[in-house]
């Protein structure tokens, strides 16, 4: 027996990495999944891969009038969302010294900006009982010298998932944080390389390795299923120990 069998899921960024692994593990477990991203390469490649029970709308989450047309179609086609995982996000390295107003509008516009108008206008598509899950990421815990926007960004979204529990409760609404550390992805592949070796960001995890995108997914099936029907406000850490040990 799955454990999304019937529900209605929008999973933004799902074009590749954490997204589409998300999406993929959705789809295994029962769910009609929708996918978004701004490039429609990748994005018709991952529906693909995901097979019947996925559909992509492309889009882009810093664009209010893109997210207006991802939420018409889903309310057209589907009528009700029962979970909504706010995934999409962008990365740049950049000292403080170093820090462009062009960067710091992108990673903001699209990390902060769009999480929050995502999950606002997805608000009179959700179910009672619906599972809101809001990616972060270990980099708003660790102080990662080039980080500071990005990290910024991912624990404004933590804080974000701490109030909208408490807003969104009366509706029987949950709203976690999914926490992951350093995971295998091209656009985390590609921001690690930016990073000097010898950064504490360039270090192994206590356990040895970077994680898989399947792992961080794992972790999201629970959050957006019954398992977890008690549980809101929470943060849970997939970072091999990276902010605990």
């Amino acid at each position: 027996m799955t454990q999304l069998n019937g529900k209605t899921a929008l999973v933004t960024g799902a074009s590749t990495g954490i997204g589409l692994a998300i999406a993929r593990r959705f789809a295994q477990e029962g769910a009609t999944v929708y996918l978004t991203g701004r490039r429609k390469v990748e994005l018709d490649a991952a529906v693909e891969q995901i097979g019947d029970r996925a559909i992509g709308i492309r889009s882009d989450v810093s664009k209010l009038d893109d997210l207006d047309r991802v939420f018409t179609e889903i309310a057209e086609r589907s009528g009700h969302l029962d979970i909504v995982v706010a995934n999409a996000g962008v990365g740049d390295f950049g000292p403080l010294g170093e820090i462009t107003e062009e960067g710091f509008d992108r990673v903001t516009a699209i990390n902060l900006k769009g999480t929050v108008f995502t999950i606002q206008k997805a608000l009179p598509l959700l179910s009672a009982g619906a599972s809101v899950i809001l990616l972060s990421s270990s980099a708003a815990l660790r102080g990662v010298p080039g980080l500071g926007i990005y990290a910024a960004t991912k624990a404004a979204i933590r804080s974000l998932a701490r109030t909208w529990a408490a807003e969104l409760a009366v509706r029987g609404i949950r709203v976690n944080a999914l926490t992951p550390g350093p995971v295998a992805t091209p656009g985390a592949d590609e921001l690690r390389a930016e990073i000097p070796q010898g950064d504490p960001a360039a270090a192994p995890t206590p356990l040895g390795r970077i994680g898989r995108p399947e792992e961080v997914a794992a972790t999201a099936v629970y959050l957006a299923g019954d398992l977890s029907s008690f549980t809101t406000g929470a943060e849970l850490y997939v970072d091999g120990g990276v902010t605990q040990l």
